[in-house]
């Protein structure tokens, strides 16, 4: 059994640890305010992009590189997977629920025969990965460190790196795995094709889609040309956004959770001080009285 001094010393130890906990608790809270302020801005831009994108789209023929985008190559050999993951820690379960997530989608892919390409957002992911026997597979590692929030210039180089790579014929799909967003205390990985558009885009759309009118200047090819990798560059961003959401709420809760857990270690390291002094007062009286029965 541990001494007095020992049980108080460690009582000493995990009230300064649960300080710290709470204090992370508290600065998570704020990161989440702000990654949820910052992805409602995101949202309503997106929002009139993505429409704005069905309606061109939907507008007339395009030509045939701008095709490649909506279509792909129309073949399915090579799949791109990207999987966003965080550059911090303690936050729980959460990028374990999405390399498992994602680990069944590749295991998928190469079931069915395809060949499978990862870039992967995020060193924690990557530390993962890179010791997995998928580890072949990455082809690159996107680090997002020294920034507090994800920034738009941040998504137009992967956007950007993406594009390269099918330009040049590197894979015929792409798609994000990144975590969904329902709740602070329930996020869910998901899966989105990036690459092709496809006409799954535009029937998904043609719901909220208001039917307008509208002249392209100069032309509407020109248009699609500039667009078409913006909005991927734009897609790209929302679900990082999304995914720092989600990494900021599990990081409250697991803060929480250690702090809940250091206040319960105090609770019983009190208690079991409190018993052996209790003892030692019995002992010491017992040792008093017994000394002066005897004299």
């Amino acid at each position: 059994m541990a001494s007095m001094k020992e049980l108080k010393n460690r009582i000493n130890s995990v009230k300064a640890t649960k300080k710290i906990t709470k204090a992370m608790q508290m600065v998570a809270v704020s990161e989440l305010r702000r990654a949820q302020e910052a992805y409602n801005i995101a949202s309503i831009y997106y929002n009139h992009i993505n429409n704005m994108v069905a309606q061109v789209i939907d507008g007339e023929d395009v030509n045939d590189d701008v095709r490649l985008l909506l279509q792909g190559s129309k073949q399915d050999k090579v799949h791109l997977l990207i999987i966003c993951t965080t550059e911090r820690g303690l936050c729980g379960g959460f990028n374990s629920q999405i390399l498992r997530f994602s680990q069944y989608h590749i295991e998928q892919f190469l079931k069915e025969g395809k060949e499978v390409k990862i870039l992967v957002i995020g060193r924690k992911g990557y530390e993962v990965l890179s010791r997995h026997k998928f580890s072949s597979l990455i082809i690159d590692c996107v680090e997002l460190s020294g920034k507090k929030t994800i920034e738009f210039s941040q998504a137009n180089n992967i956007g950007k790196k993406v594009l390269s790579l099918f330009e040049n014929g590197e894979f015929d799909r792409c798609s994000i795995i990144y975590s969904h967003f329902k709740s602070i205390i329930q996020q869910v990985p998901a899966i989105k094709d990036l690459i092709p558009l496809a006409p799954s885009f535009i029937m998904e759309n043609q719901k909220d889609r208001q039917i307008s009118l509208y002249e392209y200047e100069p032309t509407l090819y020109s248009i699609l040309r500039s667009i078409l990798p913006h909005y991927i560059s734009v897609e790209i961003f929302k679900a990082l956004l999304e995914n720092l959401k989600g990494e900021m709420a599990a990081k409250v809760a697991s803060m929480d959770n250690a702090t809940r857990n250091a206040s319960r270690m105090i609770d019983d390291l009190t208690l079991s001080y409190n018993y052996q002094r209790q003892v030692r007062i019995t002992t010491e009286l017992i040792e008093i009285i017994s000394g002066a029965e005897a004299v």
